[in-house]
This record gives structure tokens, C-alpha cells and sequence, in this order.
């Protein structure tokens, strides 16, 4: 066997071992052969010989590790990523049709966008101004907004405040005025926003607490953590994720994109 074809194959023999690695099987060939119902469990001369040969190679290839180790993550991100595109698809009613979600824009728009978010979180305000003039320059936007409030009890505190304020027919006033609050909030200034913005704040102290609100915060943050979100905010459009704070110009794109059915 001449050397090209005998390093192409310590390199097969390598990709099999690195596969036995990340399954937390390194070496242990012996197991192996057992757990396959295997005649003789113990090592012969030749597979102590391939691992040696393995090993060897390892030593004088180190590069070829990492490029295994990169590949198998790469392969892993992408499986995630069908699995959440799946998810997407199977969520979708509760997503994009939620009747109990608010919606900023137009309620009849042709292209949705939603976002899960959360009242205290600082990119989802820096994200705010861009999604207010999205929906000014593109009548045809709407946002339907699913509460995640992962930051706290003041967190959750704000996602049922706003949750109820759908019952008076004042969420928008009410998402508008704390999200240009600036500094920390907290359960006094909620209310005061709350107050500020027309609500009726007896009733809204009802309406909180009531079963509805509390499912509607409990399914949003279900789907949430169904899709791997870890943070806020996220967006998604179409099948489409994206994660993290964006910018006008991509949520410009997105739109278009989904307006001619490219996600």
C-alpha cells in the first residue's frame, strides 16, 4: 500500500474514532464489541495495532482533530437548526395566529413578524425604534409580540401588566410608554406607566392575575424554550430564526424576503 492510500485510511479509521470520542467511548473498543453482542470481547493484534496507528496519526496530525471536532459541530448547529425550523412550522398557529397576543401595526398585515421579548431587556429597546419605524414606512407589517420575560419577577410583572392591558384596548399605549421608560423598572413603575397610559389600574390588577393571562404567558414561554431561545429579543419570520438584537436594514430584508416567499 503506497503512503497516500495508507494516510487516506489512518484518516477514515480517525473519523471513526473521533465518533466513538464524542459518544464518550474513547478507546474503549473492548465495551464496544460487547455492547454489539461481539463473540470475543477482548482486543485482538490488529485492533491494538489500529489503535496504535490511530494514535500515532493523531500525534503527527493534530490539525486533523480539530477539523473533526469543528465538522461535528458544524453538523450538530445544523441539526439544531432543522429540528427549530420544524418546530416553527408545528407552532405556527400559535405563532403568527394567537388571539390573545398583542400586535403592533397592521392587524391585517400581509408580512408577520414575531417577537419574543422581554420589558427589562436593554437590546430589545435599543431593537423598539426600529420596529416603530418598520411599521410606519411598511403598511404592510404587522409584529405579533410574545411575552418572555426571563429577567425577573419585575420581568413577569410587566408581561402580565401588558397582557391585561389587551383587555382594556390599551396594550399599545401601554408597550409604548414603558418601552421609552428609561432606567430600571420595577413594579411601582409599571403601574405608574400603566396609569399614565389611560389604563384602569383596579381592573388591571384583576385582569393580571386572571387564568387566561397567566396561560398566555405560560404557552409563549413554552414555544420559547421549545426553539432554544436562551435570550431576548428573538424574531422570527416565515421558518426563519434570528436571534439577538438586529438592525432596521435586515429587518427590511426579512420583510421583503418573506413578502416574495424566499423563507
Amino acid at each position: 500500500m503506497d503512503e497516500r492510500n495508507q494516510s487516506k485510511r489512518l484518516r477514515n479509521c480517525f473519523v471513526a474514532f473521533a465518533l466513538s470520542c464524542l459518544l464518550g467511548q474513547l478507546w474503549n473498543l473492548p465495551a464496544l464489541a460487547q455492547t454489539a453482542g461481539a463473540a470475543n470481547p477482548l482486543p485482538t493484534d490488529k485492533d491494538t495495532a489500529l489503535q496504535q496507528a490511530i494514535h500515532d496519526y493523531i500525534l503527527a496530525h493534530p490539525e486533523t482533530l480539530i477539523e473533526s471536532l469543528q465538522r461535528a459541530k458544524i453538523k450538530q448547529e445544523q441539526n439544531l437548526a432543522a429540528v427549530i425550523k420544524s418546530r416553527i412550522v408545528a407552532f405556527r398557529k400559535d405563532l403568527v395566529d394567537d388571539p390573545n397576543a398583542p400586535v403592533l401595526g397592521n392587524p391585517a398585515g400581509d408580512v408577520t413578524l414575531v417577537e419574543f421579548f422581554d420589558y427589562r431587556c436593554q437590546y430589545g429597546r435599543q431593537v423598539e425604534p426600529w420596529l416603530q419605524t418598520l411599521i410606519k414606512e411598511d403598511p404592510g407589517v404587522r409584529i405579533v409580540q410574545k411575552e418572555f420575560p426571563i429577567l425577573g419577577p419585575a420581568s413577569v410583572y410587566a408581561a402580565h401588566v401588558a397582557i391585561a392591558a389587551l383587555k382594556q384596548g390599551k396594550h399599545t399605549e401601554f408597550h409604548n410608554a414603558l418601552m421609552a421608560k428609561k432606567g430600571n423598572i420595577d413594579e411601582a413603575i409599571i403601574l405608574q406607566v400603566a396609569e399614565a397610559a389611560g389604563l384602569d389600574i383596579n381592573r388591571i390588577k384583576v385582569d393580571m392575575n386572571s387564568p387566561d393571562v397567566d396561560a398566555e404567558i405560560e404557552r409563549s414561554t413554552d414555544i420559547a424554550k421549545a426553539l432554544h431561545l436562551s435570550g431576548t429579543p428573538a424574531f422570527i419570520i416565515g421558518t426563519e430564526l434570528v436571534p439577538g438584537a438586529t438592525d432596521l436594514a435586515t429587518f427590511k430584508s426579512m420583510v421583503e424576503d418573506a413578502r416574495h416567499g424566499f423563507n
